[in-house]
């Protein structure tokens, strides 16, 4: 016999996490009430994957149209921002207007507005100015993140944007100066310089990500300076005025002060969580330092409330969001017990060319503990990427030394990404080195590089570095 009285859940935020678990919970007859104060999609869709990859796509198409040259073809492009971004937001919207049909053919009742916890599973929703209190047997937290604003002196005054503003801006910067040189600086650097912007990125640290391996990041630095990009590293900024339509970003850096003279600033210095107004303590679950929520790795924040996707830190990717939705899905309607123990993290950078990664890499691998081998392959010896005009970039993959197991590769080249998830598919699925060099790949793709990767002179670390 069916249970006569369905579970309950609110879910707060409906982002890549939020949004699917709702709906498969309503789909299996529960009643869920979902709150967003925001637009339906979280921000992969509004600020983030959608629009920016949408946009790059453009970007791209326009450095093509100048680089065709090379391959015999002359074109020049005419750059039409407010089409790009016409057609940008049109596709966001089809996006988000699919994904709210969605939710509410699956009988979610969506709220908007502004919550709040009171209590144990217990929030309060200001809905037009009036509040109304809510519980349910379960709550889940998706509320996501937003771009940090640094304590810089002027910012606030000289029309600064963070990374949700400038997709919306329809004249193009004449000179963007880019205050972080993280992933999504990036990807915004070589987007706008393709697209004719003059672009300077400023970055307090020594080197652009850190997190990637060091001759990766100098090959991908060094594509972005070909395409006109300019870079201040080991550069703090100190201030920034405006000057009618001109604005001076002051910095100093190890060879001393400088004013860098721009027309745009864009900050992209990461993100913090959405955690300052949800009171999240009145449900007996945690904040770390940084206000992010603290969870198990089951993704439990306290007694029948789970935090999911950006709020509660780590890898802050849709796909990272979208995998928490099931573990909490299959914990509540199959009493499946998955976690995000030894979660492989595969990411992409959508720069030109892709910086795929999963697993660890060759920095890593240095002081893993046990002996690796490194294999590494640039893209110049790759015959696909030869005939399409496109070598810059490395293939590089760690193998264990014991087992012949994949651990981790980094790509970066044509399509890194999509060879990326290649590899990741062999790790997953226990794919030895020897297999994929002896693999069948059709001819001539860049997957079929995967077998010269594995036939070069690998190197061997002994993981005690």
């Amino acid at each position: 016999m069916p249970d006569p009285t369905p579970q309950t859940a609110l879910v707060i935020g409906a982002g890549q996490a939020g949004g699917p678990l709702a709906g498969a919970l309503a789909k299996a007859g529960w009643h869920v009430t979902l709150i967003e104060r925001g637009h339906v999609g979280g921000t992969c869709v509004n600020e983030g994957c959608t629009p920016t990859k949408t946009m790059i796509a453009s970007a791209r198409a326009a450095h093509f149209a100048r680089a065709s040259h090379d391959l015999g073809v002359d074109a020049t492009p005419t750059v039409d921002l407010p089409r790009i971004v016409d057609r940008t937001q049109g596709i966001v919207q089809a996006f988000r207007e699919g994904s709210e049909a969605a939710l509410r053919k699956a009988g979610v009742t969506l709220l908007r507005g502004d919550a709040r916890f009171t209590g144990v599973r217990q929030v309060e929703v200001t809905v037009n100015g009036e509040a109304h209190t809510l519980s349910a047997d379960h709550v889940v937290i998706n509320a996501g993140a937003r771009p940090r604003w640094p304590d810089l002196p002027g910012l606030d005054g000289v029309g600064a944007m963070a990374s949700r503003d400038i997709l919306l801006l329809k004249e193009l910067p004449a000179h963007l100066l880019i205050l972080g040189g993280g992933y999504i600086s990036l990807e915004f650097a070589q987007l706008y310089a393709r697209l004719g912007s003059r672009v300077t990125v400023v970055e307090a640290g020594d080197r652009l990500l850190p997190r990637e391996d060091a001759d990766v990041v100098t090959a991908l630095q060094g594509v972005l300076e070909a395409e006109g990009v300019t870079f201040r590293l080991g550069a703090q900024a100190r201030r920034v005025v405006r000057h009618g339509d001109t604005l001076s970003l002051d910095i100093t850096g190890d060879g001393g002060d400088e004013s860098l003279s721009g027309s745009h600033l864009l900050v992209a210095v990461g993100r913090v969580p959405n955690t300052d107004t949800l009171n999240v303590q009145a449900t007996g679950a945690q904040l770390d330092r940084h206000g992010f929520i603290v969870v198990d790795d089951h993704l439990n924040a306290a007694d029948g409330v789970y935090a999911l996707g950006d709020i509660k830190g780590g890898p802050a990717f849709t796909h990272i969001s979208y995998d928490d939705h099931r573990i909490v899905r299959d914990a509540l309607l199959h009493g499946t017990q998955r976690s995000t123990e030894g979660r492989i993290v595969p990411y992409t950078l959508y720069t030109d060319p892709q910086l795929g990664r999963m697993g660890i890499d060759r920095t890593q691998a240095r002081s893993l503990g046990r002996p690796t081998r490194v294999y590494t392959l640039p893209m110049t010896s790759v015959a696909r990427a030869i005939e399409t005009g496109q070598t810059a970039g490395v293939m590089r993959a760690v193998v264990d030394e014991a087992t012949d197991l994949l651990l981790g590769a980094t790509v970066l080249g044509p399509e890194g990404g999509e060879i990326m998830s290649a590899l990741q598919l062999a790790m997953q699925g226990g794919l030895t080195a020897t297999d994929l060099r002896d693999t069948t790949f059709a001819h001539p793709t860049l997957c079929e590089s995967i077998n010269n990767l594995f036939m070069t002179t690998p190197e061997t670390l002994t993981g005690q570095d």
